[in-house]
């Protein structure tokens, strides 16, 4: 069954291409700022000074005591921060002009919580241990594929953000970094309002003023080294991941990245699974016996428009390597 696909027109399909590249550049200037966070500073200790490194969260570490070699590392690294520090404030002014222009073109429509929780996790280096599954990888596709796709089968509103068991001592160490002492706190970045639901004695769900939820799950549990219950930090407030049964497949198939717009102009990265393991999975979700019978209608139709995307527009990933390579 065809599906309509309203294709961008030329100063839509421009603009975005525009907001890409300033995003490209926004994002290797942010990298590079963050490769000199934290301040150096001489420390005087027994008649001797030593300089010292410290570090974003606040560690201390001394990389030997004055002279020629140091002091060089010492000015190489403020200019090289000064320089980073300029450089991004530059490119955040010019994001923010894409931004304007994003929304005056009406490049995109991805709901403005999901890219401000997709650039919540970024700025804490936390959204390469997610996958955004279900519903709102379509936004995805549709942006890579330069059009949009009829509204009745994006209508959702919920965000499940699948959490990759094998990276939670990464993840650990980045929710360390941030200084926030949980996920959830993390996902108030971006809106304040969001507040975990308790079902089942387990805060399972987060839902803001305006009733969006978004749930954290995972695969199902394995060997020792895969731990459930698994709660994502050592706050007893915070999420505890739901285990779903297609949550291997999904951490281990093809992976598919590419930036997002919202209609507010923002933008962000969004991870999701390969359009090919969508339409897989949202059909054999659809076979199941069990599954709801209003739910699966509109598994088959997100399969058959995402099936139309590939063929019409996407054909040209279908040699690209299996880890994918943002398309930003």
């Amino acid at each position: 069954m065809a599906h309509h696909l309203f294709a961008l027109d030329e100063n839509q399909l421009r603009q975005l291409v525009n907001a890409r590249s300033t995003w490209r550049s926004f994002v290797d200037a942010r990298n590079e700022a963050q490769q000199v966070r934290g301040s150096m500073a001489w420390k005087k200790v027994k008649e001797r000074e030593y300089l010292v490194r410290k570090s974003a969260s606040g560690a201390q570490k001394s990389l030997g005591p004055r002279g020629p070699g140091t002091e060089k590392m010492f000015e190489g690294f403020w200019r090289r921060k000064e320089e980073a520090q300029a450089r991004l404030k530059a490119m955040r002014e010019r994001l923010e002009e894409q931004r304007k222009l994003n929304r005056v073109y009406g490049v995109g429509r991805t709901p403005a919580v999901v890219v401000r929780v997709l650039a919540a996790l970024q700025e804490a280096d936390l959204a390469d241990k997610f996958v955004v599954i279900g519903t709102h990888a379509l936004y995805a596709y549709e942006t890579a594929a330069g059009v949009h796709v009829e509204s009745g089968v994006l209508a959702t509103q919920d965000l499940d953000l699948l959490f990759d068991t094998r990276k939670r001592l990464a993840f650990a160490a980045s929710l360390d970094r941030t200084g926030e002492r949980s996920l959830i706190k993390v996902l108030q970045r971006a809106d304040k309002s969001f507040r975990l639901r308790k079902e089942r004695n387990e805060n399972s769900t987060a839902v803001n003023d305006k009733g969006f939820e978004i749930d954290v799950v995972r695969r199902m549990a394995g060997p020792a080294a895969d731990p459930h219950p698994l709660r994502m930090s050592d706050d007893e407030d915070d999420f505890w991941a739901v285990q779903i049964d297609q949550g291997d497949k999904l951490a281990s198939g093809r992976k598919f990245e590419h930036l997002v717009v919202a209609s507010t102009g923002e933008m962000a990265l969004m991870r999701t699974v390969h359009p090919l393991e969508f339409i897989r999975l949202k059909l054999e979700l659809a076979a199941r016996k069990t599954r709801d019978a209003h739910k699966a209608p509109k598994d088959r139709a997100q399969a058959e428009v995402v099936q139309q995307l590939w063929d019409e527009y996407l054909q040209h990933m279908a040699d690209r390597p299996q880890s994918g390579t943002p398309l930003i």
